[in-house]
């Protein structure tokens, strides 16, 4: 099992960045694919990437394609998302997900964290 607390979330003008981190505990954390999700008000929640267990590969959805980028470190249980050039349409709360494959639908992730709020001014 794997617990997952996500942070580094907050207030940023359009065109800043945010780095959110998603720490894990759990003695598996390296077996398992890790994505990222997020959902805006009035919204579904929609994926936006994931990244292998090893970290060698990565997807992402269309609209965050050459701006955000997933990371992580095994040895730290941590998983990462970079965003750069953030706009108002990326404000949403933001979680991080475990999954035992490489999928982009959240029914394939067994372990989700509370979330984080991230907010773009414009």
């Amino acid at each position: 099992q794997v617990q997952l607390v996500e942070s580094g979330g907050g207030l940023v003008q359009a065109g800043g960045s945010l780095r959110l981190s998603c720490a894990a505990s759990g003695r598996t954390f390296s077996s398992y694919t890790m994505g990222w999700f997020r959902q805006a008000p009035g919204k579904e929640r929609e994926f936006v990437g994931v990244i292998s267990w090893s970290g060698s590969n990565t997807y992402y959805t269309d609209s965050v394609k050459g701006r955000f980028t997933i990371s992580r470190d095994n040895t730290k249980k941590m998983v990462y998302l970079q965003m750069n050039s953030l706009k108002p349409e990326d404000t949403a709360v933001y979680y991080c997900a475990a999954s035992w494959e490489v999928r982009t639908t959240e029914g394939s992730y067994a372990y989700w964290g509370r979330g984080t709020q991230v907010t773009v001014s414009s």
